[in-house]
């Protein structure tokens, strides 16, 4: 079956994506980041159509459940190659408004009024780590690698650290925001980053286990219990926050090290204070 046909009436403008694949089964859709040769890393085509599948995903009475997935080795490398070239030259009112759109997304994916589930079946880098933080229940493959990248390149993970932090917690965001080091999918467990780890051949049985359960229970009531979690939580992610955030990655995008990071990866050489 394809994506097309497994599409009620009211999503098929969601079989248009190019960057994503959309199908749903009783109740449960799943959305596949499908760019498995560019890692699945974003770049803005990515970003409005993520933002865009959740956004109708998330208000259609056929869908009570949302699994985000993905093709290739790699669930997500963090940010595209060409994208971190178009940015490298922009000024700080261009990094604002490049930043805010994948906050935006982000927020999208975490207030998202249906239960959503990341499935990793590969490595997750930088803003990847985002994504499956945004969601609310993550499962990965015991093989996967994760790293929070962005101080190598004299950047930091502004944008995607209101999600991260709630995720893991203050303590190991202090730790792998800092150093960069990667961590396996044990320790992704043990931070709290994902909720369990399970064999290559278990993943998807795993994922369609917790599907079901999510899918037979109240959808109001999940909806309900999904808004309560996030209200009686730690501070708010606002907009207030958000535009913080967004502030927070253009400034240090624009900075000289910012620069000169990202610079010394896209020539693939050392930075100047390796030098």
């Amino acid at each position: 079956m394809t994506a097309s046909q497994a599409l009620p009436d009211a999503l098929q403008p969601l079989a248009e994506l190019t960057t994503l694949k959309v199908s749903v089964d009783d109740y449960v859709a799943t959305v596949t980041l499908a760019r498995p040769d560019k890692r699945n890393a974003f770049n803005d085509e990515v970003i409005a159509e993520l933002n865009q599948a959740f956004t109708q995903l998330g208000s259609s009475e056929q869908v009570r459940v949302i699994v985000l997935a993905a093709e290739g080795k790699a669930f997500c490398a963090g940010a595209d190659l060409n994208w971190m070239r178009a940015m490298a030259d922009y000024s700080r009112e261009e990094n604002l408004a490049d930043a805010d759109k994948l906050a935006q997304m982000l927020s999208t994916l975490y207030r998202c009024p249906k239960p959503t589930v990341a499935a990793i079946q590969g490595d997750v880098y930088a803003g990847g780590i985002g994504l499956i933080s945004a969601c609310d229940i993550a499962i990965a493959v015991d093989s996967a690698n994760f790293c929070l990248s962005e101080v190598r390149l004299g950047l930091a993970p502004a944008t995607i650290s209101p999600y991260v932090i709630r995720a893991m917690g203050a303590r190991a965001a202090h730790r792998y925001f800092l150093t960069a080091e990667v961590f396996d999918a044990v320790e992704s467990q043990r931070i709290g980053l994902v909720h369990e780890c399970v064999s290559v051949a278990e993943l998807e049985d795993k994922v369609a286990s917790v599907a079901k359960k999510l899918r037979n229970n109240s959808p109001n009531a999940v909806k309900e219990c999904k808004q309560l979690v996030q209200y009686v939580a730690e501070a708010t992610i606002d907009e207030a926050l958000i535009a913080q955030t967004v502030e927070g990655i253009a400034d240090i995008r624009a900075s000289d090290e910012g620069k000169e990071g990202v610079q010394s990866f896209l020539q693939k050489r050392k930075p100047n204070w390796l030098s």
